[in-house]
């Protein structure tokens, strides 16, 4: 069998609905944020990245698709896969014939396909329930900084996995990372509301440079093409460092 029919198997056998529990809550809690948030702050008017106001629910469907991106690319990496080698799987997979590449990449891909069908849920309901414009011109920058995005938490979902002492540590570990920067990067809460100081550390981590990527693309005020280069590249940057991390310290077999 070719490695590339191996990586659909790969992909296919991750399948989400193997697990009815983990599938509902994983797509449910980014869309409940987003019902939360459009009903407390959906009809307020925010001012825009770019000038002139707008409302809540225009900047609230690309914060959504952040989270969106980082629950189902790094939180689900970072967690799953310390469960995976403390119950002995990943050391399994290292005795079989399947090149242990394939299984990894497998893994991803299929955090990707979710994360892009989340991403794309949050914007139709955006479009029909809350009558957000979808601006189509824009739409290549967006879905380019959703690719981007996907495989740079992913990156960092496998680092923070490598760094996850054991099983039982990853639920605590991985929120006590993921759910402060979420606040402080104006996911949940406008970022004009943030003092200062957590404005400035919320500019040195990836989900803030994400989210100002996204929103560009549904700025009415912003000009252009909608691509944020520097904010990109700031969010690639992270993902290779991810990369080297996952590479050079995950281990395959259970810790001791």
């Amino acid at each position: 069998m070719s490695d590339v029919a191996l990586l659909g198997h790969q992909v296919r056998y991750r399948s989400f609905w193997r697990n009815p529990p983990a599938a509902f809550f994983t797509i449910a809690f980014p869309l409940f944020f987003l019902f939360l948030i459009n009903t407390i702050f959906g009809s307020e008017k925010i001012p825009g990245p770019s000038g002139g106001e707008v409302d809540g629910s225009t900047l609230y469907i690309p914060t959504i698709a952040t989270f969106s991106l980082v629950t189902a690319c790094f939180t689900n990496l970072a967690t799953a896969l310390p469960f995976a080698r403390d119950y002995g799987t990943l050391k399994r997979i290292r005795g079989t014939p399947l090149p242990p590449w394939i299984y990894m990449l497998g893994r991803v891909l299929h955090v990707t396909l979710l994360a892009l069908g989340l991403v794309a849920i949050t914007v139709a309901v955006g479009a029909v329930v809350y009558g957000v414009d979808v601006p189509t011109s824009k739409l290549p920058a967006f879905a380019s900084s959703v690719l981007i995005g996907a495989a740079s938490f992913s990156s960092l979902g496998l680092a923070m996995a490598a760094a996850v002492p054991n099983a039982d540590a990853a639920p605590a570990v991985v929120n006590a990372v993921v759910l402060p920067l979420l606040f402080i990067s104006g996911i949940f809460i406008p970022a004009e509301m943030l003092p200062d100081t957590l404005a400035l550390v919320a500019d040195v981590f990836p989900v803030k440079n994400l989210a100002d990527a996204l929103i560009a693309a549904f700025d009415p005020f912003a000009t252009g093409s909608g691509f944020e280069m520097q904010e990109l590249a700031i969010v690639a940057a992270w993902g290779i460092v991810g990369l080297f991390i996952a590479v050079r310290y995950f281990s395959w077999e259970p810790r001791r």
